[in-house]
């Protein structure tokens, strides 16, 4: 083997090593005591910066950057889903319409009026959501400017108000939701609008149920990149302070859900364009 190619091998196995320690993967406890208080389940997660506990307010959270101006208008191929004028693409998930409130070219979240979710159904998409939390800042933690959005109906770009706001790195604006921690904290001051614009494709599974491929996310919050194409280790859901759902078999497409969080979050221009596998 000639020095040159011996380069090469060694260039790649670096770079395959560096690419999968970014995210980390969950993992049941590998300790003797991997139940916490009340038998919860504890779950960690193995990254560059350390072991972490699934929703860890010790684990390093990412830096700060200020994005710039950026509004994206609806292409020519594009269904769009809310264009400030009415929820005939949005039904409730308890059934019947949708109940937000909706003025001046935005829906905002009514309390207690449940989730909604569209009336079409989608697989692999490009999505592009714009979104406002409280400019009367109440709460911290989790209870500021708390929403989602969710693809196919199970896996959750959470919504958050971090602008100067602490909270676990897999639970901030922009996290997918206590699995993947954003590159940079992208988010503008409250009452501001904000964008995501999500290249999203979906996990595939077997006869058997088992993950033959697993959902890909790439994200851009305010026009910054803050997930590069993150392999989802599995499902977003919650299961307690410190775990969230495995993977669970699921139709090719599902709808789109925004999350009724207790808090009046806004939302406008909201589009889609479906992607093949």
């Amino acid at each position: 083997m000639n020095r040159l190619l011996i380069w090469q091998l060694l260039f790649t196995c670096v770079i395959a090593a560096g690419c999968n320690s970014q995210q980390g993967q969950v993992t049941p406890s590998a300790q003797s005591n991997p139940t916490g208080p009340q038998g919860q389940v504890r779950q960690y997660v193995t990254t560059q910066t350390g072991v972490w506990l699934v929703h860890d307010t010790n684990r390093p959270a990412p830096p700060v950057v200020w994005p710039g101006s950026v509004d994206g208008q609806p292409p020519s191929d594009a269904v769009v889903l809310f264009d400030g004028n009415d929820l005939d693409q949005w039904v409730s998930m308890r059934g019947g319409p949708a109940r937000w409130l909706v003025r001046d070219g935005f829906m905002e979240v009514v309390k207690g009026a449940g989730d909604i979710r569209t009336r079409q159904e989608f697989g692999s998409c490009q999505l592009h959501i714009e979104f406002a939390t409280p400019q009367q800042v109440t709460g911290s933690g989790q209870g500021r400017g708390n929403s989602g959005v969710f693809l196919q109906g199970q896996y959750e770009v959470q919504i958050l108000d971090s602008y100067d706001n602490f909270t676990y790195p897999d639970g901030q604006c922009g996290a997918l939701y206590g699995r993947a921690v954003p590159l940079v904290n992208a988010c503008r001051p409250p009452g501001q609008w904000q964008s995501y614009d999500i290249i999203y494709h979906r996990p595939i599974f077997g006869q058997d149920g088992a993950v033959v491929r697993k959902a890909t996310f790439t994200v851009l919050h305010n026009g910054v990149l803050i997930h590069d194409h993150v392999e989802l280790e599995g499902g977003t859901g919650w299961v307690g302070p410190h775990a969230v759902t495995p993977y669970r078999p699921h139709p090719d497409v599902g709808p789109i859900i925004l999350q009724d969080h207790g808090n009046p979050v806004r939302f406008r221009n909201i589009w889609i364009r479906p992607l093949k596998d």
